[in-house]
Protein backbone atom coordinates (compact mmCIF):
# COMPACT_ATOMS: atom_id res chain seq x y z
CA UNK A 1 0.00 0.00 0.00
CA UNK A 2 1.34 3.57 -0.45
CA UNK A 3 1.49 5.98 2.22
CA UNK A 4 -0.30 9.00 1.81
CA UNK A 5 0.96 12.18 2.85
CA UNK A 6 -1.14 14.78 4.82
CA UNK A 7 -1.20 16.66 1.10
CA UNK A 8 -2.13 13.88 -0.36
CA UNK A 9 -4.90 12.98 2.17
CA UNK A 10 -6.30 16.79 1.88
CA UNK A 11 -6.08 16.43 -1.75
CA UNK A 12 -8.87 13.40 -1.93
CA UNK A 13 -10.71 14.95 0.81
CA UNK A 14 -11.23 18.10 -1.48
CA UNK A 15 -12.11 15.79 -4.22
CA UNK A 16 -14.86 13.96 -2.46
CA UNK A 17 -16.24 17.68 -1.06
CA UNK A 18 -16.01 18.67 -4.60
CA UNK A 19 -18.32 15.77 -6.04
CA UNK A 20 -20.47 16.03 -2.88
CA UNK A 21 -21.01 19.30 -3.50
CA UNK A 22 -22.09 19.01 -7.31
CA UNK A 23 -24.70 15.76 -6.19
CA UNK A 24 -26.08 18.44 -4.19
CA UNK A 25 -26.61 21.15 -6.99
CA UNK A 26 -27.70 18.74 -9.31
CA UNK A 27 -30.36 17.41 -6.98
CA UNK A 28 -31.61 20.48 -6.14
CA UNK A 29 -31.53 22.32 -9.24
CA UNK A 30 -33.48 19.06 -10.65
CA UNK A 31 -36.22 19.74 -7.47
CA UNK A 32 -36.07 23.39 -8.67
CA UNK A 33 -36.82 22.60 -12.19
CA UNK A 34 -39.56 20.15 -11.16
CA UNK A 35 -41.46 23.01 -9.32
CA UNK A 36 -41.02 25.68 -11.93
CA UNK A 37 -42.64 23.22 -14.44
CA UNK A 38 -45.53 22.69 -12.27
CA UNK A 39 -45.97 26.68 -11.67
CA UNK A 40 -45.72 27.20 -15.33
CA UNK A 41 -48.43 24.61 -16.00
CA UNK A 42 -50.42 26.59 -13.53
CA UNK A 43 -50.07 29.57 -14.66
CA UNK A 44 -51.01 28.31 -18.43
CA UNK A 45 -54.06 26.16 -16.74
CA UNK A 46 -54.85 29.85 -15.13
CA UNK A 47 -54.67 31.47 -17.95
CA UNK A 48 -56.75 29.42 -20.44
CA UNK A 49 -59.37 29.32 -17.22
CA UNK A 50 -59.61 33.37 -17.62
CA UNK A 51 -60.04 33.62 -21.10
CA UNK A 52 -63.00 30.98 -20.84
CA UNK A 53 -64.24 32.57 -18.02
CA UNK A 54 -65.32 36.44 -20.18
CA UNK A 55 -66.62 33.81 -23.15
CA UNK A 56 -68.94 32.15 -20.15
CA UNK A 57 -70.04 35.98 -18.91
CA UNK A 58 -70.37 36.78 -22.50
CA UNK A 59 -72.69 33.73 -23.26
CA UNK A 60 -74.54 34.07 -20.15
CA UNK A 61 -75.52 37.93 -21.17
CA UNK A 62 -76.41 36.80 -25.00
CA UNK A 63 -77.34 33.32 -24.99
CA UNK A 64 -78.25 33.49 -28.31
CA UNK A 65 -73.83 33.22 -29.39
CA UNK A 66 -74.10 29.91 -27.73
CA UNK A 67 -75.64 28.82 -31.36
CA UNK A 68 -71.99 29.97 -32.75
CA UNK A 69 -70.04 26.85 -30.92
CA UNK A 70 -73.12 24.52 -30.52
CA UNK A 71 -75.80 24.18 -33.02
CA UNK A 72 -79.31 23.68 -30.88
CA UNK A 73 -82.80 23.46 -32.09
CA UNK A 74 -84.27 26.30 -30.32
CA UNK A 75 -82.43 29.11 -28.79
CA UNK A 76 -81.57 28.56 -25.43
CA UNK A 77 -81.87 31.18 -22.18
CA UNK A 78 -78.70 31.77 -19.96
CA UNK A 79 -79.59 28.45 -17.33
CA UNK A 80 -77.54 26.69 -20.28
CA UNK A 81 -74.44 28.59 -20.67
CA UNK A 82 -74.52 29.33 -16.90
CA UNK A 83 -74.56 25.26 -16.50
CA UNK A 84 -71.87 24.88 -18.55
CA UNK A 85 -69.78 27.30 -16.86
CA UNK A 86 -70.02 25.96 -13.70
CA UNK A 87 -68.98 22.88 -14.87
CA UNK A 88 -65.98 24.26 -16.51
CA UNK A 89 -65.22 25.52 -13.14
CA UNK A 90 -65.94 22.02 -11.37
CA UNK A 91 -63.06 20.80 -14.14
CA UNK A 92 -60.59 23.30 -13.43
CA UNK A 93 -60.93 22.46 -9.61
CA UNK A 94 -60.58 18.81 -10.68
CA UNK A 95 -57.34 19.58 -12.88
CA UNK A 96 -56.09 21.94 -9.85
CA UNK A 97 -56.41 18.77 -7.82
CA UNK A 98 -54.71 16.27 -10.43
CA UNK A 99 -51.88 18.43 -10.21
CA UNK A 100 -51.75 18.86 -6.55
CA UNK A 101 -52.44 22.34 -6.49
CA UNK A 102 -54.97 22.44 -4.44
CA UNK A 103 -54.00 20.92 -0.89
CA UNK A 104 -56.15 18.36 0.95
CA UNK A 105 -57.98 20.66 2.68
CA UNK A 106 -59.13 23.02 0.50
CA UNK A 107 -59.94 20.51 -2.11
CA UNK A 108 -62.25 18.46 0.68
CA UNK A 109 -64.35 22.20 1.07
CA UNK A 110 -64.45 22.31 -3.30
CA UNK A 111 -65.46 18.50 -3.35
CA UNK A 112 -68.29 19.12 -1.03
CA UNK A 113 -69.43 22.24 -2.50
CA UNK A 114 -69.19 20.12 -6.10
CA UNK A 115 -71.35 17.49 -4.11
CA UNK A 116 -74.12 20.19 -3.26
CA UNK A 117 -74.61 21.87 -6.55
CA UNK A 118 -75.19 18.24 -7.85
CA UNK A 119 -77.45 17.13 -4.89
CA UNK A 120 -79.53 20.11 -4.36
CA UNK A 121 -79.52 21.62 -7.80
CA UNK A 122 -80.05 20.49 -11.16
CA UNK A 123 -76.62 20.22 -12.46
CA UNK A 124 -76.64 16.87 -12.18
CA UNK A 125 -79.98 15.97 -13.99
CA UNK A 126 -78.64 18.49 -16.72
CA UNK A 127 -75.17 16.53 -17.29
CA UNK A 128 -77.32 13.08 -17.57
CA UNK A 129 -79.93 14.42 -19.51
CA UNK A 130 -78.04 17.00 -22.43
CA UNK A 131 -74.96 14.37 -22.68
CA UNK A 132 -73.13 17.74 -21.73
CA UNK A 133 -69.75 15.10 -21.41
CA UNK A 134 -68.73 15.37 -24.44
CA UNK A 135 -67.74 18.33 -23.74
CA UNK A 136 -65.28 17.52 -21.22
CA UNK A 137 -61.81 15.28 -20.73
CA UNK A 138 -61.90 11.59 -19.97
CA UNK A 139 -60.68 12.22 -16.60
CA UNK A 140 -63.50 15.04 -15.11
CA UNK A 141 -65.97 12.81 -17.05
CA UNK A 142 -64.90 9.59 -14.90
CA UNK A 143 -64.48 11.76 -11.88
CA UNK A 144 -68.25 13.22 -12.07
CA UNK A 145 -69.82 9.46 -12.95
CA UNK A 146 -67.94 8.36 -9.69
CA UNK A 147 -67.87 11.35 -7.22
CA UNK A 148 -70.76 13.61 -7.83
CA UNK A 149 -73.37 11.23 -10.05
CA UNK A 150 -74.15 9.47 -6.99
CA UNK A 151 -75.74 12.26 -4.81
CA UNK A 152 -78.17 13.11 -7.72
CA UNK A 153 -81.70 13.11 -6.74
CA UNK A 154 -83.90 11.15 -8.87
CA UNK A 155 -86.42 12.83 -11.09
CA UNK A 156 -89.64 14.37 -9.98
CA UNK A 157 -88.51 14.35 -6.11
CA UNK A 158 -88.03 17.59 -4.40
CA UNK A 159 -84.68 19.11 -3.43
CA UNK A 160 -83.70 18.09 0.91
CA UNK A 161 -83.46 20.87 2.85
CA UNK A 162 -80.02 22.94 2.32
CA UNK A 163 -76.61 21.86 3.45
CA UNK A 164 -75.63 21.48 6.94
CA UNK A 165 -73.59 24.03 8.14
CA UNK A 166 -69.97 22.33 8.50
Amino acid sequence: MADLGFADLLSVVQTIAIIGALVMTVYFSRRQIQAFTTDLETRVLNDIDEKFHRIGEILIEKPHLVQSIYQTPTVTGADIPFTYYVLFFCAHLHHMRERKILQDNEWAGWLQWMRNVFQYGELGRQWVEAKMESWFDPSFREFVRTELLPHVRPPGTTPPGPPPAT
